[in-house]
């Protein structure tokens, strides 16, 4: 009866060392609870069979663990539950002469302080430091920079 326990000790706490490791991320109960389980089974093992037997579920149970990770580690399993997207966007840049300090345009989202303008026909996102813009109010452009441009309310 006491063998069944302390293998069943062992194995739960394997499985939820084994969860902690590729499932759930940081120190959880679950490896806290798996590295209760197993300890809990050595020791029971100590107590039921000795020195010779508790030496023997040790040295066990220390092949099992590194057995059972390298397996989990080389199967694959974990390959199907990863993220495998990349992003393959790009960042909107605006040519060198498209837009220019003194251009005139419209704020076609408010801007608080960043929104979106079109100036000279071309959407834009635009900052205004300091304060806030609403739609379809006259802008006048300050600074141009690679991905968006500062602007100012066109008095």
């Amino acid at each position: 009866m006491y063998t069944i326990v302390i293998v069943l000790l062992i194995l739960l706490g394997l499985f939820l060392l084994i969860l902690e490791l590729f499932v759930l991320p940081g120190v959880t109960f679950a490896g806290l609870g798996g590295a209760l389980f197993i300890g809990v089974g050595i020791f029971m093992a100590y107590s039921q069979f000795g020195q010779a037997g508790g030496n023997a579920v040790l040295i066990a149970t220390v092949s099992l663990s590194v057995l059972v990770i390298v397996w989990s580690l080389r199967s694959g399993t974990w390959n199907k539950l990863m993220l495998n997207s990349s992003v393959d966007s790009k960042v909107e840049v605006k040519e060198d002469n498209d837009i220019k300090v003194g251009d005139e345009g419209i704020a076609i989202s408010r801007l608080n302080p960043v929104g979106k303008a079109i100036i000279n026909n071309i959407i834009v996102e635009a900052r205004c430091p300091g304060q806030f813009i609403d739609e379809d109010t006259p802008l006048e452009v300050q600074k141009v920079f690679k991905t968006y441009i500062i602007v100012k309310p066109k008095i």
